[in-house]
């Protein structure tokens, strides 16, 4: 067997349709020779005939991040299917829709809880549960939709994006001396099933286009996906609590 991820074992979290990051993450994983899990939520079928599209049909483990005792036996349930991890994605994120699209200020704090609590403590919830599995040289990579920037229309998702981005740096301070790493992929806007749940998200679609160095593909979910598999590698043994921008340059030009 060959390929930069040979042998290695990853779950991969967060799969809705093969448009996603995720999916594609868990397509060139395999065909770079590692061996995945999914994780699905809510309409459990849908996520499984998707797996089936996947070079090699993945098994699915049902998984709400909101759910103690889905956490408390997610170890258990992967070990079905693998001895052990080399790696995690976290690509889990969701907000009631009174908290986008403009509203920031309106939003009551049970909807802005869960958005915190889904798309931003579930990074370090996911880690605690699968920590069992891993040893030295395992990696952690998640999601992120750059955070230092307020966004028209992303409002509390962008504090929950802020979240993650913190959250990632704290569990690289404490797992680093386990030698394990943690890593976020900030990726530009694309045309996923959660960029067309935010109401007005195309509004700065075009202008991404315009503006970014190299240009910018909608509908190009591979170049994210590929960052998530270098850091995934062993190429990447000393780089932790780093955010890696695939976004063709957006974030480093101004207006």
């Amino acid at each position: 067997m060959s390929g930069l991820l040979a042998g290695k074992r990853l779950l991969v979290t967060g799969i809705i349709t093969d448009q996603s990051i995720a999916f594609s993450v868990a397509k060139l994983a395999q065909e770079q020779g590692a061996t995945v899990v999914l994780t699905g939520f809510g309409r459990l079928s849908l996520v499984e005939r998707i797996a089936k599209r996947l070079p090699d049909a993945a098994p699915v483990i049902e998984l709400d991040v909101q759910n103690e005792e889905h956490l408390a036996g997610l170890a258990d349930k992967v070990r079905e299917h693998v001895d052990g991890l080399d790696g995690v994605v976290h690509s889990i994120g969701f907000a009631p829709q009174s908290c986008l699209g403009g509203g920031f200020m309106t939003a009551p704090w049970e909807d802005v809880a869960t958005a915190l609590h889904v798309s931003t403590y579930s990074y370090k919830s996911l880690a605690s549960a699968v920590l069992p599995l891993m040893g030295p040289g395992g990696a952690f990579v998640g999601l992120t939709f750059d955070a230092q920037l307020a966004w028209p229309v992303y409002d509390w998702m962008g504090v929950a994006k802020a979240g993650l981005e913190s959250a990632s740096r704290y569990l690289a301070l404490h797992l680093g001396g386990q030698g394990i790493r943690s890593n976020l992929v900030s990726a530009g806007p694309l045309r996923t099933m959660a960029a067309k749940s935010i109401p007005g998200f195309e509004q700065f679609e075009d202008e991404w286009v315009k503006r970014a160095p190299l240009g910018w593909d909608l509908g190009d979910q591979e170049s994210a996906a590929k960052a998530c598999l270098a850091l995934l590698s062993d190429w990447f043994p000393a780089t932790t609590g780093e955010i890696i921008h695939v976004d063709g340059g957006f974030h480093a030009v101004g207006a």
